[in-house]
């Protein structure tokens, strides 16, 4: 927002000392929109539906920029969308984001993602309702980096997590019903819902709109 500032009051001083040639104004107001379409988009919230109704994410652009960018491009890229909930365990997370959890075979959910791992960083608490990365095990991943696409959701607040060390990008700022209603599927002894929990879309909207 303050380069955006400065910009409008460079752009001011400029046309009004008529220094810049009218391709460089130009110049300088397309960077102005384009500096005003991103401050939009940070208040960007994510949505994602399931048959249960909608949860509705809020991101730590400014605490976990790296997870946060990430999360909203497979959003856009529509990775999320018919992935499930895939590991859901009442009283402590329901995890999804799975790519592989889309095929008929039940029992690689849980071992897929896009192929890349993130950085950890580290900082927001485990609280009810805030939204994490999963990672692979400290023996294999002693950096704690973050898996690129799958994330829980806390059911409670989980400090142990924090002493751990897993990253939380972002909340559930409306939908937190709809997460205890999916803790109270059937499950197998591997804490696999017997039907499938389906993200069935997934997007970006902006916060002002889930709001009305």
């Amino acid at each position: 927002m303050k380069k955006l500032v400065l910009l409008l009051c460079l752009l001011s001083g400029f046309v009004s000392a008529q220094t810049l040639s009218p391709k460089e104004i130009t110049a300088i107001q397309q960077k102005v929109q384009q500096m005003a379409e991103e401050a939009v988009k940070a208040d960007e919230v994510v949505v994602i539906e399931t048959d249960f109704g909608k949860i509705v994410i809020e991101l730590f652009a400014k605490e976990t920029p790296k997870h946060a960018m990430n999360f909203k491009k497979l959003v856009k890229a529509g990775y999320y969308e018919g992935c499930t909930f895939h590991r859901i365990v009442p009283g402590f997370v329901i995890q999804g984001g799975d790519i592989l959890s889309r095929d008929n075979d039940p029992k690689n959910d849980g071992t897929g993602g896009p192929g890349y791992t993130l950085p950890a960083e580290f900082g927001v608490k485990h609280l009810r309702g805030y939204v994490a990365a999963a990672r692979l095990p400290d023996q294999v991943n002693p950096k704690k980096e973050s898996s690129g696409s799958q994330f829980y959701i806390c059911l409670k607040d989980l400090p142990f997590l924090d002493q751990a060390g897993y990253t939380v990008f972002g909340k559930v700022i409306k939908g937190m019903d709809v997460v205890d209603k999916i803790t109270t599927v059937q499950r197998d002894q591997r804490d696999r819902p017997l039907k499938d929990v389906v993200m069935k879309k997934v997007y970006c909207t902006n916060k002002s709109v889930i709001a009305k």
